[in-house]
């Protein structure tokens, strides 16, 4: 396993891992962890109901063994029950699964699966330090047909040298596909990764906001034209086929993290956090924790028998307020006004709907394309209309 170029995700080569979390035990370690957090949560009365939905992510899950994944799912089902239909996914690199593999999968129980494709332009992979090629995403989707798992791929654009024409073809290949869910990125470029040093010492060019404007309305373009409609800003989907589990995120529902650096979100929790993390309170606000980063001190706490988080926080009402906001103008159901309790201004808000940003049906504020294209401009403006 190699880290791509652009990656900020919390990923480590096996070198990295040490003692505690290798990938040979690393399945073994999350189960050992999610048996942590239900004792901490039925120690303290936070009674879960099953899990509706199961997302495997932050990186490259298919590099460990199908049946490690399988093995955490049934975990999950033994310790805090899955639902009838629940959507079950994992992400996977085109270079990592096959036919064989899927299989494996599904037969354990998952039915969807979500392939890195990125680009279908073989020099705009090799700058974003992608190995796979095409052709793997091909044969990943095939697979997962063949298997009886519904398949979504995630395009990135505005890595330096691409042109609006690659941006084109890979879009068209992605709907050629004939996946029902296509996910679309502006590259984010974080300092201190590989293309950050690269960028910064001048031997790639800067992503540029105009260009990627552009391709963002490309991508909308011919997606719609396809069938997929936009239903989150950078996703999109026929109808019925939305990832219900990223829905649930911009929702604001709560969730459960494992493994090192995952988050994990309670709306109302009036309990104390695990031993030296956090303070209690008597009143129900929401928490908001995050495990360890580094695998070797993650597992470190889970040999100790704590719950391994490295902190948490209150989530308070106006940071609610705050979030509420920020996840409800970044789908199409838009943003429920009526959550809003009555701290938001109209007379400051109905001038953005004049200007083409947001459109105000039935209570709810949708942003329009331009909107999603400044969505940063169009949540300040909501602060700033707000009494929070």
């Amino acid at each position: 396993m190699r880290r791509c170029g652009y990656c900020d995700f919390n990923t480590y080569t096996a070198v990295d891992l040490g003692g505690g979390a290798s990938r040979g035990n690393y399945a073994n370690m999350v189960i050992r962890e999610m048996r942590l957090v239900h004792d901490w949560q039925q120690a303290h009365g936070i009674d879960e109901p099953p899990a509706s939905t199961v997302f495997f992510g932050g990186g490259t899950p298919t590099i460990l063994k199908a049946a490690d994944l399988v093995a955490v799912l049934d975990a999950i089902r033994e310790t805090w029950g899955i639902v009838d239909g629940a959507e079950i996914t994992t992400e996977a690199n085109p270079d990592t699964v096959d036919a064989d593999y899927v299989r494996e999968l599904a037969d354990g129980g998952f039915n969807r699966i979500s392939f890195g494709m990125q680009s279908a332009v073989p020099s705009v992979l090799r700058t974003l330090d992608r190995t796979h090629t095409p052709a793997n995403v091909v044969a990943g989707v095939e697979a997962a047909n063949a298997a009886g798992m519904r398949s979504s791929v995630d395009l990135i654009y505005g890595a330096p040298g691409e042109s609006l024409d690659d941006w084109r073809t890979s879009v068209k290949t992605a709907i050629d596909l004939g996946v029902n869910h296509i996910s679309a990125y502006a590259l984010a470029i974080a300092p201190h990764t590989k293309m950050g040093r690269r960028i910064a010492a001048g031997t790639l060019s800067t992503p540029d906001d105009d260009d990627e404007a552009s391709k963002y309305e490309i991508a909308d373009d011919l997606l719609g034209a396809a069938g997929l409609e936009w239903y989150e800003i950078s996703n999109w989907a026929r109808p019925g086929y939305e990832s219900r589990h990223n829905l649930g995120y911009w929702r604001n529902v709560d969730w459960a993290g494992l493994g090192p650096g995952a988050h994990s979100h309670y709306n109302r929790c009036s309990v104390d956090s695990p031993e030296g993390v956090g303070e209690r309170t008597t009143t129900p606000l929401g928490l908001r924790s995050w495990d360890i980063a580094h695998p070797r001190l993650w597992g470190r706490s889970i040999d100790g028998g704590k719950v391994p988080w490295a902190g948490s926080e209150r989530i308070s009402r106006e940071e609610n307020l705050e979030e509420t906001i920020m996840l409800g103008l970044r789908i199409r159901e838009g943003l429920d006004l009526s959550r809003l309790g009555g701290a938001v201004d109209m007379a400051r808000i109905r001038p953005m709907e004049d200007e083409g940003l947001i459109e105000i049906r039935d209570g709810r504020v949708i942003p329009t394309r331009t909107g999603r294209l400044l969505n940063d401009t169009v949540i300040e403006r909501f602060f700033d209309a707000c009494s929070l």
